[in-house]
């Protein structure tokens, strides 16, 4: 977990960003396939092999399908992943084709290859691992549990994370709950969840004291949190409800501009990972998490996951001869 406070040497631009004192970010995207979805899956197939299952499937915007795919290919099992066609960054299909596994691509959105292989394994008996799955939900509490290995079994005062289909939220959330109701920690962190303005139902539902749940067309850059109907609402909406937490959206351009910080600092991540320091600044500003708190922030994702979106057209380098003039001219 990095320390980001603005006298730590490498990442204070990103404590001085966020406007905090105390704020740390653990990094998510270090896992095997470079995200989160990697603690759920490790679970969520094993259990599918001590089932005796001979396939597994998910929808995805990505980084499950890339996840399901590599352990389904170490346990010798069938992989099928169903993406929405046209929006999956290239390095996350990259990964469900090396893998091995059967890529269809939907034609639609998320939520349309969501209810898509829920249908398919209904009727087929393919085994389900999307985070509907509760051995997926168990898998991913590590992330809370290690957060507070970390801090040495001190809660933190805020846990901010992006919110996509919402069931990193609830695992996350569950963690704590269940840390709290041992005795391992005196308080429950309050927890922010961070969306996209462009895919904001969860943030919609909020504002509205979560009386209903209202899908919406998804647009994002975040492509990993472009869902407009998350199958997880009901548990992160407990985890919300219960830690006295908030729901935030932020700006494509604040999600790009937060991601620039996290990049220039050597961490890296991909675009919906961003959104977590984009929500905290935005939420440090308002006043909601005041500067002298210790939070801890979620990067859910790598940097190669999505390596074209907001990185600067000069990143490409520049092209000179091959001689030391022509150096000297551009240093």
């Amino acid at each position: 977990m990095e320390n980001c406070k603005p006298g730590s040497i490498g990442h204070r631009q990103i404590g001085l960003y966020a406007g905090l004192e105390r704020l740390f970010l653990k990094h998510e995207g270090e896992n095997p396939t470079g995200s989160f979805k990697d603690r759920g899956m490790t679970v969520g197939v094993t259990m599918a092999n001590l089932c005796g299952a001979q396939a597994v499937a998910c929808a995805s915007t990505g980084n499950t399908a890339a996840s399901l795919a590599s352990y389904a290919a170490q346990a010798g099992m069938r992989a099928i992943v169903f993406l929405p066609a046209g929006n999956v960054a290239g390095g996350k299909l990259a990964q469900s084709l090396a893998y091995g596994a059967t890529t269809i691509q939907v034609e639609g959105n998320f939520d349309d290859a969501m209810h898509l292989v829920e249908q398919v394994c209904g009727e087929l008996g393919i085994y389900l691992l999307n985070s509907l799955n509760p051995f997926r939900i168990e898998g991913q509490k590590a992330i809370g549990f290690e957060i507070l290995q970390q801090l040495d079994w001190q809660a933190p005062d805020w846990l901010v994370l992006p919110a996509g289909n919402l069931g990193n939220t609830s695992a996350v959330g569950k963690a704590f709950r269940q840390a709290y109701q041992l005795s391992l920690i005196q308080h429950m962190p309050r927890f922010a969840a961070i969306q996209a303005e462009g895919a904001n139902p969860f943030y919609r539902s909020f504002k509205q004291g979560f009386a209903r749940q209202e899908p919406v067309q998804a647009h994002t850059v975040a492509t990993a949190i472009k869902i407009g109907n998350p199958v997880s609402y009901t548990r992160a909406r407990r985890v919300i409800e219960e830690s006295n937490g908030i729901v935030e959206d932020v700006t494509d351009e604040e999600i790009l501009a937060a991601k620039t910080i996290i990049d220039r600092a050597g961490l890296g991540c991909e675009p919906a990972s961003a959104a977590t320091l984009a929500g905290i600044r935005k939420l440090v500003e308002r006043g909601v998490i005041k500067r002298d708190e210790r939070v801890v922030g979620i990067l859910t994702g790598n940097l190669l996951k999505d390596s074209q979106t907001g990185i600067p057209q000069q990143s490409e380098g520049v092209a000179v001869a091959a001689n030391i003039d022509a150096i000297r001219r551009i240093l």
